[in-house]
């Protein structure tokens, strides 16, 4: 009895250790998760600031891609210090090369709607992302959808929202909430009024473009490399 009653305490002790690990290790990965959104909107916000102040939208994009190299080539050196780098083959290259391009794309419009829009609605349209990625699964057969299923349906009725609040927020620009945010607002002109709305709406168009490349992304990473 006691040899049972100490197995079972000790199974006890490690099944709560596990938990306490798994729980810690969600936790590590929820908040790396929130840091990249803080990091993500304020790179969205730096660049509707450099681009108000006259910044070309290409050139803060080759600095950024600058930067990113500044900070990988010296992380992957380091990463394979101990070991020989993998051999980069001619089609891995192409490949490379490949993502490289749908990447800067994905850049660029996601930049060029945010000049025409504004940073909280790029969060927003990133939204689409999921589901752009759900259909482009199923069209090349990568996701099998069986409507019996509760996962399927989920997954059906979360594209459906992702769409309509992306067309929601796309539609419906809402106040200003602060009252000198908008100055051109407080003119008056009919003609300014429409022409911030056919600017919200060519932002919005753009975003949603480069979500979808950015699903695209996703999908030719997968094809490509597992």
């Amino acid at each position: 009895m006691d040899k049972y009653k100490l197995r079972s305490e000790k199974s006890k002790l490690e099944r709560e250790k596990r938990e306490r690990d798994m729980m810690i290790e969600g936790a590590r990965v929820i908040a790396a998760m929130v840091g990249i959104q803080f990091l993500d909107v304020g790179g969205d916000t730096l660049m509707k600031s450099a681009t108000k102040d006259g910044m070309s939208i290409f050139i803060f994009t080759v600095y950024s891609n600058l930067f990113a190299l500044c900070f990988l080539l010296p992380s992957s050196l380091f990463y394979h210090r101990k070991r020989a780098p993998p051999p980069i083959s001619t089609s891995i290259f192409c490949r490379i090369f490949l993502l490289s391009c749908i990447q800067t794309s994905v850049q660029i419009l996601m930049n060029t709607g945010i000049g025409y829009s504004s940073p909280t609605l790029a969060s927003t349209m990133v939204d689409l992302v999921p589901a752009f990625t759900f259909i482009l699964a199923l069209i090349s057969r990568m996701e099998i959808l069986n409507l019996k299923q509760h996962s399927s349906q989920i997954k059906v009725i979360c594209t459906m929202v992702c769409i309509a609040g992306a067309l929601t927020v796309t539609l419906y620009k809402g106040m200003p909430l602060i009252s000198n945010a908008f100055p051109n607002i407080e003119m008056g002109g009919r003609g300014i009024n429409i022409s911030e709305k056919s600017n919200w709406i060519t932002g919005a168009i753009l975003l949603a473009t480069a979500s979808f490349c950015l699903s695209v992304l996703h999908i030719v990473q997968v094809n490509n490399f597992f």
